[in-house]
């Protein structure tokens, strides 16, 4: 049999600045440490009789790990049968800063951090000019951006007909965990309630997408209300102001009566989800995924958690009904895919691709606690103002996403230091009430081997991108701008993200040992006897497999 020689992919060799926590402490508050996995220094792959032929990959769109025993006596359906059947690392993190869509799914099967991904912010995730949408010219998407490989590349580089789809709502969700595989990638047009994708993938949507858009189903919604999946069970109250902007903030919700305007909301509602979920089925019949004798994949990212979460907010009746509802959606959709797929030939994995924090107002009234919507975006203006009346492009010194972006070399040739510019720009931001600290990039790295919040954006920032300074807000404010529930900080309640495996390979059971979304890839590529072709940020979590317990008991 073949075995591992890339030992640094799988994390037999340590990397710079891997943080582990043996005891299941918070990442916050533990010093980082080098992941060395207690393992042989080759493992023999598994045989081929025990590789899968379908790994479905299920990323729930701002899921935190703490809702499945939030709403644990109220889950029946999918989410119950993956969390009691299944592999949970339940101290599982997005180790990195700004916590984001793009960011997030960009990691999720690369097993990569965003320094290595080179995708670091929603803003700068997927558009592409040069791809339009086919059928909606003014949108435009692709993974132009996105470096290096995935899960899929490694495999078809093992087996050239392993073939890979990738569903969702959002386009940044589709097309990132698969990275620049031309595959088959589609996503939700609320302009027309179709699912579609860009000319990066195709020139014409295939016949299987053009009779599931004829269905219409996205439109046999309108008018629709949202009430309670539940008559009772719900301790949140109803009655919550700061909700949605303080409009329509009690249930029922209803969708518009015009198609039109239905179809565009649909995503702020929990249909939206079962709407995908049957788009991703429809495309596993029609490109006969996971029959073998390759291994298969097939991506699905739901993502009405994230606008429910981002309307409502995570303390809100609305989202633990959104909860439930996904839950037994899931459950719907697993007793399809094994009905008309073996399960012991399927391997499921499910993560998220952020958390979210707490509502300010919300979590202040309830534990006391001092938070503040923070508006720091103002303090870029005077010098930007000043550069441009000196002739400086104002993208030379520039500030979004906690991120104050330098270019030295225009800067210098303008007459200005930019060191002494950065320092003004710290001291200025540094007075705003909210705001915890302004570090010096890239000179916080020596920190990150026992400060987390250093930690995290060494692991956001690529190497060529000029950052200068990076911000952090206090535990628990937001952004002045932002929605009633929001993420992006390097805090665990927005990093903290279930980890889940579920199927034959995988020993059931809550895992507490600290773990990253970057150890999904190499994980699922060694069940799948393949190799990664790249040194990877993850590694395998061995402790969860069947044949890791095996060896070990043989041993004592």
């Amino acid at each position: 049999m073949r075995r591992f020689s890339r030992l640094a992919a799988f994390g037999l060799v340590p990397l710079f600045l891997a943080c582990a926590s043996p005891s299941g402490g918070a990442p916050e508050q533990v010093a980082a440490t080098d992941r060395v996995v207690a393992a042989p220094a080759e493992r023999t792959m598994p045989p081929a009789d025990s590789v899968p032929t379908l790994v479905v990959f299920i990323t729930i769109d701002q899921m935190r790990a703490d809702y499945f025993d939030r709403f644990a006596s109220q889950l029946t359906g999918g989410l119950a049968r993956l969390e009691r059947a299944g592999a949970l690392f339940t101290n599982a993190f997005q180790d990195h800063a700004i916590t984001e869509t793009a960011p997030g799914h960009a990691t999720t099967l690369s097993g990569r951090f965003p320094r290595h991904t080179g995708i670091v912010v929603n803003s700068a995730g997927v558009q592409d000019p040069q791809a339009p949408v086919i059928g909606a010219p003014s949108l435009n998407a692709s993974p132009f951006r996105f470096r290096g490989g995935t899960l899929i590349d490694w495999i078809r580089i093992k087996d050239p007909r392993s073939r890979a789809l990738s569903v969702s709502r959002k386009d940044r969700a589709a097309i990132l965990p698969l990275g620049r595989a031309h595959q088959d990638v589609y996503w939700y047009d609320p302009t027309s309630g179709r699912f579609s994708t860009s000319t990066y993938y195709a020139d014409t949507l295939p016949e299987w997408v053009r009779d599931f858009n004829a269905r219409r189903i996205p439109q046999s919604f309108t008018g629709k209300s949202w009430t309670t999946l539940l008559a009772s069970g719900y301790p949140e109250p109803d009655s919550q102001p700061v909700e949605n902007h303080g409009k329509d903030f009690t249930f029922p919700h209803v969708l518009p009566t015009d198609t039109a305007e239905a179809v565009r909301s649909l995503p702020d509602f929990p249909w939206m989800d079962e709407v995908t979920l049957e788009m991703a089925l429809s495309g596993l019949r029609a490109l006969d995924l996971g029959r073998g004798p390759q291994t298969d994949l097939l991506a699905v990212s739901l993502s009405t958690t994230d606008a429910v979460g981002h309307r409502y907010g995570t303390d809100s009746r609305e989202l633990h009904d959104q909860i439930l509802r996904l839950d037994r959606s899931l459950g719907a959709f697993l007793d399809t895919l094994f009905a008309i797929r073996d399960s012991a030939k399927i391997v499921i994995a499910l993560t998220g691709d952020h958390g979210v924090a707490p509502t300010p107002e919300v979590y202040a009234a309830r534990t006391g606690t001092k938070t503040r919507r923070v508006r720091t975006s103002n303090v870029i203006k005077p010098f930007t103002e000043a550069l441009t009346a000196h002739g400086v492009d104002a993208s030379a010194f520039r500030y979004s996403e906690g991120m104050l972006v330098v270019d030295r070399p225009a800067l210098r040739r303008a007459g200005f230091d930019p060191d002494s510019l950065v320092d003004a720009f710290a001291k200025e931001v540094k007075k705003i009430p909210g705001v915890l600290r302004a570090d010096r990039y890239p000179e916080i790295v020596s920190d990150s081997l026992d400060d987390p919040i250093a930690r995290r954006w060494y692991h956001q920032i690529p190497d060529d991108l000029p950052v200068a300074l990076v911000v952090t807000l206090d535990k628990y404010s937001t952004g002045s701008g932002n929605a009633t529930g929001i993420h992006g900080s390097p805090y665990d309640y927005d990093a903290n993200v279930p980890v889940l495996f579920y199927g034959p390979p995988f020993v059931p059971g809550r895992y507490t040992r600290f773990a990253r979304v970057a150890d999904l890839a190499p994980t699922l590529a060694w069940i799948t006897a393949t190799e990664p072709t790249e040194r990877l940020d993850g590694v395998v979590l061995w402790e969860a497999m069947k044949s890791q317990q095996k060896a070990d008991s043989r041993k004592q």
